[in-house]
């Protein structure tokens, strides 16, 4: 077993810690090795890329990809490998993540509940029927195979994960996710990274649709995997739901209030979304508490998302955009036992000398009384636009007595003004 340590971050400071690591490691007799890139092109695709393109890679059958916030359990090849023996034809076994800071804030809450879907029923369904559901990125493992014959790793597209996905299902590969394997992660606390991190989730899909859709006609797949690729995997859930939300709640239910000749069935403003979120609310059974501000929240995000698949389908303004998603760096209750629990370990020699000396001046650094770096809430104009809107909207069917629109437009212009406002999950320093 070899592990690589991807490093594409352009500070020396936690340069120099990862190498120190990466030693240490050494010295205990693992195979492990640090690359850090000179010339960062590609973002995560093209790091990944370049480690595959090493010589020694030959010698690997298959290989595991671990985002830099995931905590893999110590028997996770032994609890993901064994399903590749006998099945040549299967190329990829995902696991399913669980989140540390799950219960952190508001924010967090929320987004468990979508992924709680998306893992229960979209990955596990997909995975039983077709054999095939987006590669999440992390926490799972390929056959080195599958990805050569599929092209690799390319950098033409925000979501390299769903790419190479895409490809070997194309290629005939299959897919196995694993529900009852989890692999700890965390969840973005700010609404700044939260916000940022759904842009390219939905940018990214829509750029690949456009580069992939003839690829996806003319392949030798069945018709009902090309439908399922074409409408459920890319339409429904990254174009259609996100332009539902937005142009039903956010414009023309609160436009209606100002043309009392036009008015909206009592179903289409409560029982769909109702039932929508009832859906996606039950594999987080423990989060029916929040079913409203879920649901108010959602339609918040589809700002966010609808802008987000416009730009990337249309490959306007931001639609390559790729920021890393900011994490808190929490570690796991097993992690923090271990470290309770670990031995001290050897002196180093003469040659980590540098290391020490940065160690020492870092420690100096946190020792100094220094002034804390104030936080502060960002302003999102589009989202207080709306929030006007959407309140004045209530205002307006309070005046016509127009009952439960009254209550829906005023609690969404609440929940656009609190985001607005960046007060929903940790502000940013």
């Amino acid at each position: 077993m070899l592990i690589q340590v991807l490093d594409d971050s352009d500070d020396p400071t936690s340069q120099t810690l990862i190498k120190d690591e990466v030693h240490k490691w050494q010295l205990e007799g693992a195979n492990i090795v640090y690359r850090h890139r000179v010339i960062r092109e590609g973002y995560k695709a093209g790091n990944l890329k370049s480690a595959m393109h090493c010589s020694y890679v030959k010698d690997y059958e298959f290989v595991s990809i671990f985002d830099a916030d995931f905590q893999p359990t110590p028997d996770f090849l032994q609890r993901t490998i064994p399903y590749f023996k006998d099945n040549e034809d299967v190329g990829l076994v995902q696991t399913r993540w669980s989140f540390i800071n799950k219960d952190e804030n508001l924010l967090t809450r929320l987004q468990n509940i979508n992924l709680a879907f998306h893992f229960e029923v979209e990955q596990q369904v997909n995975g039983i029927f077709l054999n095939f559901f987006g590669f999440n990125g992390t926490a799972g493992v390929w056959r080195i195979k599958a990805l050569e014959e599929s092209g690799g790793w390319l950098e033409r597209t925000t979501v390299e994960d769903m790419d190479i996905a895409v490809r070997a299902h194309l290629h005939g590969w299959k897919f196995v996710f694993l529900n009852d394997v989890e692999c700890q992660c965390e969840l973005p606390e700010s609404y700044e990274a939260y916000r940022k991190q759904q842009h390219r989730w939905h940018s990214g899909p829509m750029q690949l649709f456009r580069l992939c859709f003839s690829d996806i006609i003319h392949s030798k797949i069945s018709i009902w995997k090309k439908g399922n690729l074409i409408f459920l995997f890319f339409l429904l859930r990254k174009l259609i739901l996100p332009f539902y939300s937005f142009t039903l709640f956010c414009i023309i239910l609160p436009m209606t209030m100002f043309v009392p000749e036009t008015t909206l069935p009592t179903w289409i403003v409560c029982y769909i979304p109702a039932a929508m979120s009832l859906v996606n609310i039950l594999p987080a059974p423990n989060s029916f508490p929040f079913i409203v501000p879920y649901l108010l929240f959602e339609n918040t995000m589809s700002v966010t998302k609808f802008n987000a698949m416009i730009s990337g389908l249309f490959q306007l303004g931001n639609a390559y955009e790729w920021i890393v998603t900011k994490k808190s760096g929490r570690s796991s209750e097993g992690d923090l036992v271990a470290f309770a629990d670990k031995k001290p370990q050897h002196q180093r020699g003469s040659s980590d000398s540098h290391l020490e000396e940065l160690h020492e001046e870092i420690n100096k650094q946190e020792d100094k009384p220094s002034k804390k770096k104030k936080k502060h809430n960002r302003i999102y104009t589009k989202e207080l636009a709306l929030a006007f809107l959407l309140l004045t909207a209530s205002a307006r069917s309070l005046l016509s007595a127009q009952g439960i629109h009254f209550y829906f437009l005023l609690f969404q212009g609440i929940s656009f003004l609190l985001v607005g406002l960046d007060l929903i999950g940790e502000q940013i320093e």
